[in-house]
């Protein structure tokens, strides 16, 4: 078996003879070796409606800053005034409101994965739309009772935790390796995307229906287009091939990956990736399944706990900081808070675009220190200046400290867009073999759900104790998730996720996992023996692939 790298460069020329297989007395002596497109329509289309889910989870989680300062929201489900006249959250109910969507993610990501697991990714993307969708229903029926609306946004949770997971497994276990970190990269675009639409809607309504009902729970039923879309659209694609291949349809397997990649039946390419994944499931049979099984085998506790701490760090970049409460800066220069929210937000989706075009040109790992680095010195010139010159009480009488802040708040998302945010959900999507993928990255993911209800909860109280003193202790997570990048996470840029889990299994040097070359088949098979996820196994291609005859059916 050759690795996935030989044949990485196919869409822009034809491989050298020294790029291709080393044997070919064979059956690969008739492979196609002619180039492939970088994008085919099906790939292009599955990366924009999968990350559907990413705009349901950006909608959902963006709209209820605005709610929470319209007067009809306020007056329903606030509390009154001394004056007897005005309406008010406190922190705890509006930390609730905002939180609770995040406890019901953190519990949808982990009962997703035995789910997915059971049924597939395909049909349990489906099914939690529908869940979605209830949440939506529960809180545009809400009248005065905030528990109510707590209540939806913890249902529509469980939707969008479970969707948080398996939007860039299905992207992963799908898309080709030159492509796949863009692809699930448009995760975070379309959560960018939800994030604005949100904004800009609830402005649209605050502006004309200011005082009625309709202000925010137009913006809440907008909310069922998205689902629908997904909901319905995943029905016209199939399973990916990695989890028809795990279920016996290897010909399904096959016609997915011939599709996604624009090749036919004998291309390399698809000759190839179908071996390692026969390889990679014939090695992982040979292991026991159970969770606790799961953390025994070859380096999966290493790649557990180095998942949990990438999701937990994205949170502590601190990008919600300005995102949930930046209004006082933009408050110094008079910019209403329903602006403000669209300027951030729309500089958060305009540049995520960029972070498409670094993660498979420059990189995960270079990336991600990066943008660690680009990030830690904006806050500490953000928090020393709003510390030291803003005037908190009344920021219109310091316009100049407030343009600062503004400015650095802009190059904040510029870094945090580019990188942290869309490059963690690529990485977690490639960190782990695929019989143990769902159940880790469900245990990653809720380490960014629980992080995210944590900071929205508790930022209130911290920054009314300590003001923008609070960014130096995001400034500091910064420069740790930046060192923790360059010392413990392995470059996977164009490489197939069986060669990646490879690299984990024989403990390549993160810092020299950019210049790793596959070893021989041979080589291989003694790396998983030893390793002990394999005993001597017989040859993975004999015919099998094409036959639709293999030893992991």
């Amino acid at each position: 078996m050759l690795g996935m790298r030989s044949h990485i460069e196919f869409h822009d020329s034809n491989p050298s003879e020294a790029e291709k297989p080393r044997h070919i007395d064979g059956p690969e002596a008739s492979l196609d070796y002619s180039p492939l497109p970088r994008f085919t329509g099906r790939s292009l289309a599955m990366g924009a409606l999968v990350s559907m889910g990413g705009l349901i989870f950006g909608y959902d989680t963006g709209q209820i800053s605005g709610f929470l300062e319209m007067p009809d929201f306020l007056s329903r489900f606030g509390e009154l005034d001394s004056d007897g006249v005005t309406y008010h959250f406190t922190n705890v109910r509006s930390g609730l409101i905002v939180g609770l969507l995040s406890i019901g993610t953190l519990v949808g990501a982990l009962v997703s994965a035995p789910i997915a697991d059971k049924i597939g990714r395909r049909i349990s993307i489906c099914l939690w739309c529908l869940v979605v969708s209830v949440g939506f229903v529960i809180q545009v029926a809400a009248i005065t009772s905030w528990e109510q609306i707590m209540i939806g946004r913890l249902v529509a949770g469980f939707g969008v935790g479970a969707l948080s997971l398996l939007v860039p497994m299905y992207q992963a276990e799908t898309a080709p390796p030159w492509i796949r970190g863009a692809l699930v990269c448009t995760y975070q675009l379309f959560i960018t995307l939800g994030i604005f639409l949100a904004a800009c809607f609830n402005y649209g309504t605050y502006t004309h229906q200011k005082d009625n009902a309709s202000s925010w729970r137009i913006v809440v039923g907008l909310g069922w287009i998205w689902t629908l879309i997904l909901g319905v659209g995943i029905l016209a694609f199939n399973e990916t091939p990695r989890f028809d291949y795990r279920r016996g349809r290897i010909d399904q397997a096959k016609q997915t990956l011939m599709r996604v990649y624009g090749a036919p039946a004998n291309h390399y390419a698809i000759h190839v990736q179908l071996e390692e994944i026969a390889s990679k499931l014939r090695a992982e049979t040979q292991a026991k399944s159970g969770i606790f099984e799961m953390f025994k085998a070859p380096r999966m506790t290493y790649r557990i706990i180095l998942g949990v701490l990438l999701q937990m760090f994205q949170q502590l970049t601190g990008a919600n900081f300005f995102f949930y409460y930046g209004t006082t800066i933009f408050a110094s220069v008079q910019i209403s808070s329903f602006v403000t929210q669209m300027i951030l937000n729309g500089i958060n989706f305009g540049v995520t675009f960029i972070g498409l075009y670094l993660v498979e040109h420059y990189g995960r790992r270079k990336s991600l220190i990066v943008g660690s680095v680009w990030m830690f010195a904006c806050f500490m010139v953000f928090a020393s200046v709003g510390h030291f010159l803003l005037d908190q009480e009344t920021p219109t009488n310091t316009p100049t400290a407030g343009i600062i802040l503004i400015v650095f708040a802009c190059i904040f998302v510029l870094g945090y867009a580019t990188t942290w945010g869309p490059m963690v959900w690529t990485l977690i999507a490639e960190l782990y073999p695929s019989r143990y993928r769902a159940r880790a990255m469900a245990l990653a993911t809720a380490s960014n759900w629980t992080w995210n209800f944590l900071i929205a909860f508790f930022s209130p109280f911290i920054t009314s104790a300590i003001d923008f003193r609070y960014g130096y202790v995001f400034a500091a997570c910064n420069l740790v998730a930046g060192a923790m990048v360059y010392f413990f996470v392995l470059e996977g840029q164009g490489r197939s996720l069986e060669e990646i889990d490879t690299m984990y299994v024989e403990h390549v040097k993160p810092t020299k996992s950019s210049q790793w070359e596959p070893p021989s088949p041979e080589e291989m098979a003694r790396i998983r023996r030893e390793a002990g996820t394999e005993v001597d196994a017989p040859p993975v291609n004999e015919g099998s692939t094409y036959s639709g005859e293999t030893a992991g059916r």
